[in-house]
């Protein structure tokens, strides 16, 4: 069961009551919707959606169907009417084909029970935002509990060993919805932009789901991750003191959806597989400008920003995508060339709008690749689940008799030698350079921490190395005893 509105989650078959028809919104449904009392038809398996009414025309029904050929949007009493989803053109991808996984099958599946668990928590939290007081406060005791511990968590997000991994745990697998909207209320950017709560949580919900649960890393833990590295960012002494509210409002928006929709493969697997979104974006950039056109529609969707002048909803959308777009590793030595010609220079001005937006560009490069800055359970487990996403896009080109790429080929290479690879040559460069612009407790606490991980890969390569040559030799010394021990019957025949 898929709810992305403040609304009672219904089956099909029953009548939608007034209290609910009094304002716009959704019902969304699965296959599996059998689990909280409807039907579960034929014709919706393997599918999900949602329906759509307006309070103007209670008959006016839009079914959203999310299958194998896009969406489908129906509308009742008319007929079939194939649409774009959204009332804004919208760029649907879907990358299942190339990076999906079997998912088991059951009418009661986790999946479901986190989804009602989650609903629940929200419906109870908003009542409390609101001052309403909760009707039966005994059922809720289960989400008090998650609610509370992840509530102790937010009190410190700013932290940077900040577990992400727990977080999602104690959130159901909405550590990114829970995170952001958190960052926006404790900034005051909700009122101060006048924004709609409903419309936020939609929003922010819309996010979590377009980013494929599927990939190991690329997906919306990552994005929490990245959004609570930048928040710790805009925390420092030079950003807090000089980014205006719309920076600030930028920066997180920038971080939640830097990936959004990312296929589990990069660019250059898109390329040489002819990939239409290569084609579209002619080879340069492909996918971060797919994740920024991706934000654009839900923004748009969700009517997040409607109520501001046209001309300032698209000065953001700009601004937004030149922060996603600062994400693709091909750039890097070109921004950090920059980077390092202004420290030089000391020609920063952060009361210039463009200095500003640049050091927001280094902030969320930064913190897209922060992982091996954290502490070694963490920044490990970051590591493990990136090289197995590495490893799993050269599984398909080899099994598709494509050129592997070589940091993807589990053949030849390791998790500790991808590791420190990438440390010596990206992070570390990077860092040592923000290090430079900001020297602060925290980037000594990720400089100390970068330099102990990738002491930790070394050693950790270095022992299986060595356990690697001792049993070689060992295999070795092995078949030569058994080659002695077999010719010593035939020496004593001959002679």
């Amino acid at each position: 069961m898929e709810v992305c509105y403040q609304l009672p989650v219904l089956p099909l078959d029953r009548p939608v009551p007034k209290h609910v028809l009094s304002r716009r919104g959704a019902i969304s449904f699965s296959s599996n919707s059998y689990f909280f009392g409807g039907p579960a038809p034929r014709q919706l398996a393997k599918r999900r959606g949602a329906i759509s009414y307006d309070s103007e025309n209670q008959t006016a029904l839009y079914i959203r169907m999310l299958g194998t050929y896009g969406d489908v949007r129906v509308r009742s009493q008319v007929g079939f009417e194939p649409e774009l989803r959204g009332s804004h053109p919208y760029l649907y991808v879907d990358f299942r084909t190339l990076h999906s996984r079997p998912q088991s099958a059951g009418p009661v599946s986790a999946r479901n029970v986190r989804r009602l668990l989650s609903f629940q928590r929200y419906l109870h939290s908003s009542r409390f935002i609101r001052g309403i007081p909760a009707s039966n406060p005994l059922g809720y005791i289960l989400d008090d509990d998650y609610t509370g511990q992840a509530k102790l968590m937010l009190e410190k997000v700013g932290n940077w060993n900040f577990d992400m991994f727990l977080f999602d745990r104690l959130t159901n697998g909405n550590s990114l919805v829970n995170l952001t909207f958190h960052l926006f209320n404790s900034y005051g950017l909700i009122e101060l932009f006048q924004l709609d709560m409903v419309k936020l949580r939609r929003f922010l919900v819309m996010i979590q789901e377009d980013y494929r649960s599927q990939n190991p890393y690329h997906n919306a833990v990552h994005a929490a991750d990245v959004t609570q590295a930048m928040y710790c960012y805009l925390q420092e002494p030079k950003l807090a003191e000089t980014m205006t509210s719309c920076d600030l409002l930028l920066g997180l928006l920038a971080a939640a959806t830097h990936d959004l929709d990312h296929p589990g493969v990069n660019q250059p697997f898109l390329i040489k597989t002819n990939h239409y979104l290569a084609a579209l974006y002619k080879n340069i950039s492909v996918l971060e400008n797919h994740h920024w056109k991706s934000a654009v529609g839900l923004l748009r969707e969700s009517a997040l920003f409607s109520h501001l002048p046209t001309e300032d909803r698209f000065n953001m959308e700009e601004r937004l995508g030149s922060l996603i777009l600062a994400t693709d590793i091909s750039r890097q030595n070109n921004y950090l060339s920059e980077f390092r010609t202004h420290l030089d220079k000391r020609d920063l001005c952060l009361t210039n709008g463009g200095h500003r937006h640049f050091i927001l560009q280094i902030a969320l490069k930064c913190a897209d690749i922060c992982n091996p800055c954290r502490p070694w359970k963490l920044s490990k487990l970051w590591s493990e689940k990136v090289t197995e996403e590495f490893f799993h896009q050269g599984d398909i080109e080899r099994k598709h008799h494509l050129e592997v790429t070589p940091l993807c080929d589990r053949q030849s290479n390791s998790v500790a030698n991808i590791q420190i690879g990438f440390m010596t040559y990206v992070v570390e460069p990077l860092f040592v350079e923000w290090s430079r612009f900001s020297d602060t407790r925290l980037s000594q606490t990720m400089m100390g921490h970068l330099s102990l991980n990738k002491q930790g890969w070394k050693e950790g390569r270095d022992k299986q190395e060595a356990s690697t040559s001792r049993a070689s030799e060992e295999q070795r010394t092995s078949a030569v005893k058994d080659s002695n021990s077999k010719e010593l019957p035939q020496g004593s025949k001959r002679s």
